[in-house]
């Protein structure tokens, strides 16, 4: 099978790595400066611990304001030159954070960062959807999203080891390194999607009209508003991960071992999820997977409940590990869902969708985040609110006989 493009076939293999690759830039960017936020509060003298999760929120809180400016960009000038201008403005930022000398920079510099890295992110989103459609999309998602789960599974380790080598500065020499593979890889191999007769002029008023189309489109709301919460949830667990595993469970040096069980789950998750896809149905499958999310993560917040104590450590990870198998048939699926009415402004509309999710998630994770009490209750209640709240937005969305955009 050939992905034919302009000028250049790309093997669907090459696509799926490269894709892969850019979009895990997301992953890394949050995933190993999880081991340095001990290291990063201790250096700048933060008094309060929680603190420290302003630097993967503020992070999500970039990637806002950047989605929606790259979506009607890409749609303008084309998806290769917005990636690329987005790299560059993520390169930057990165070299300001690597050269902090206080807390209040890094976390603007991280702003910045989000915003750059929201390039790559929507706007690939909207390069796939050029290509391909309904349940194609969505395997071709999942590939992508088990491929880009490996970045998470090692990232807190190369993140703990640059720590103890170099100190937490030189993650971010890291995420260097890996913007200019892609940047180079993407100059290189990827031509250009968006044929200029289908673009669309920058214009306020056309801003505003096809914004309007997205926005009250009932489905796309439904499954936007859907995905945002899991990813809320997911936010809430990368924010006080390292922090459970260290105070309930005394687990440290071997952090970055557990944490890549559980992306495991969600990669094998997103492989089973690409198989069943198109004869299960991605709405069908999300509301089973979201069904199970409720009762795992209502299960764990129960015995958390009962017993004083954290829950026995097998008990956890076993949790976590069904937890996060649900996680990963939903993100590819939910996604789909929410492009798949967006047709001629699939720019704007992958702007809009990854704007909205990525706000709901921080408005769930910043304050649930901020409740860790040291224990599981805080962690396991936000997924469970998240899969129910979800849950309802699906049958919502069933229920809407709303037309593709």
């Amino acid at each position: 099978m050939q992905v034919t493009m302009p000028n250049k076939p790309l093997s669907t293999l090459e696509f799926i790595i490269l894709f892969s690759a850019i979009q895990a830039l997301t992953a890394i960017s949050i995933d190993a400066v999880l081991p340095a936020l001990l290291n990063i509060g201790q250096e700048f003298k933060l008094t309060d611990s929680n603190d420290t999760q302003f630097v993967v929120s503020m992070f999500i809180l970039g990637m806002v304001l950047g989605e929606l400016i790259f979506g009607p960009l890409s749609d303008a000038i084309g998806r290769k030159k917005t990636i690329l201008l987005g790299l560059l403005i993520y390169a930057v930022s990165t070299v300001v954070a690597m050269t902090a000398f206080s807390f209040e920079q890094i976390l603007i510099a991280r702003i910045v960062q989000g915003i750059g890295v929201a390039a790559p992110k929507t706007t690939s989103r909207a390069l796939i959807r050029d290509q391909f459609e309904g349940e194609a999309m969505a395997r071709i998602m999942s590939f992508i999203f088990m491929v880009f789960i490996l970045a998470p599974m090692c990232a807190p380790a190369m993140g703990q080891l640059l720590v103890k080598m170099a100190g937490w500065r030189a993650i971010f020499s890291f995420y260097l390194l890996w913007t200019a593979v892609i940047a180079v890889w993407l100059v290189w191999r990827q031509p250009e999607t968006l044929h200029p007769e289908r673009r669309i002029p920058l214009s306020i008023r056309s801003l505003f009209w096809n914004t309007s189309l997205v926005v009250r489109h009932p489905r796309v709301m439904a499954y936007t508003l859907a995905a945002g919460l899991i990813f809320g949830a997911l936010l809430i667990y990368l924010g006080t991960a390292q922090a459970m595993f260290l105070d309930l469970y005394d687990i440290a040096d071997t952090f970055p071992m557990y944490f890549a069980v559980l992306a495991f789950a969600i990669g094998m998750a997103a492989f089973l999820n690409s198989q069943f896809v198109v004869r299960i149905g991605m709405h069908r499958l999300s509301v089973v997977a979201l069904s199970g999310l409720v009762l795992f993560s209502f299960i764990l917040l129960v015995t958390a409940l009962i017993i004083s104590d954290a829950p026995p450590f097998g008990f956890f990870m076993t949790s976590c590990f069904l937890m996060f198998l649900c996680v990963g048939c939903l993100f590819g699926n939910l996604n789909a869902l929410a492009m798949q009415s967006l047709g001629r402004v699939a720019g704007l509309g992958a702007s809009l969708v990854a704007a909205i999710s990525s706000l709901v998630a921080v408005a769930l994770a910043v304050p649930v985040g901020r409740l860790y009490n040291q224990t599981v209750i805080p962690f396991a209640s936000g997924f469970m609110i998240a899969g129910i709240l979800a849950i309802a937005l699906l049958a919502l969305a069933k229920r809407s006989h709303a037309t593709p955009i």
